[in-house]
């Protein structure tokens, strides 16, 4: 407990200053209770949608969510962050919070998500295959290497034999898809999830090779959680028909 409380005001205060935290709504102001949800970058449209569905059937409460790459988040929970539930993009992120002792009990799998290529609606690149992304001067983005897009990015590539040789590697998915949209980048290796949340701006290629390398997202509550009865419920929203739904809709997969 002394861990997590030391920790608090220090990486809030980081955690504010890069825009990690969001709200779930609107709802839950005054004097409430705050539920603190730490995700994986790629569950953002997802999981904003539950937190709102979660504060609508709870006069009071407020979700606030922690988005950003799952290693990341997963070292501030070892670290004393205050949070309540946790939910990663792959099981090995998971275990880093449950080797520590962090998690209140056995995570469980929720969903599922694979990459696709993701290029500019003009492609400049002329981009169609996976073969492509290592042609000469093409300006390729990917996840860092130690975030579950990056890892998964790895063995797809691996499998697919081709050897890449990105511009940049970025602290997660959200990022590398941002590049390019902004057209910095010719293509990048994202989430399906992301080029259905981009609405347009981005066109996805899918790979065979992609099916090597599906990622498990798993969740679980938080050990010493501030709001463990809220972390159960918002837990089981997610596992239940409405968070099938939700997740379904933002293009994930069945776990």
């Amino acid at each position: 407990m002394f861990k997590r409380l030391a920790a608090a005001s220090l990486l809030l205060a980081v955690m504010a200053g890069c825009g990690g935290i969001e709200d779930g709504g609107s709802s839950g102001t005054g004097g409430g209770e705050t539920l603190t949800v730490f995700a994986a970058a790629s569950l953002t449209e997802a999981f904003t949608a539950l937190g709102e569905t979660f504060e609508g059937s709870r006069p009071g409460v407020r979700v606030r969510f922690n988005f950003g790459g799952s290693s990341t988040l997963a070292q501030q929970i070892t670290q004393g962050a205050p949070a309540d539930v946790f939910a990663s993009a792959s099981p090995a992120t998971m275990a880093t919070v449950t080797g520590a002792g962090d998690a209140a009990g056995p995570p469980q799998v929720f969903t599922r998500n694979r990459l696709v290529i993701a290029v500019p609606r003009d492609d400049p690149g002329g981009v169609a295959t996976v073969g492509d992304l290592s042609g000469p001067g093409l300006k390729v983005v990917l996840c860092a290497v130690q975030v579950p897009c990056g890892a998964a990015a790895q063995k797809a590539l691996g499998a697919a034999g081709v050897e890449v040789e990105p511009v940049s590697r970025e602290r997660d998915v959200k990022a590398v898809l941002t590049k390019v949209i902004l057209g910095e980048a010719d293509a990048g290796l994202v989430y399906r999830t992301d080029v259905e949340a981009a609405e347009g701006k981005v066109r996805g290629i899918e790979f065979p090779e992609a099916a090597r390398a599906v990622n498990e997202y798993q969740i679980v509550e938080v050990a010493e959680a501030p709001h463990s009865a809220l972390a159960k419920e918002f837990i089981r929203l997610v596992l239940g028909e409405r968070g099938r739904a939700a997740l379904s809709r933002a293009g994930f997969e069945a776990p």
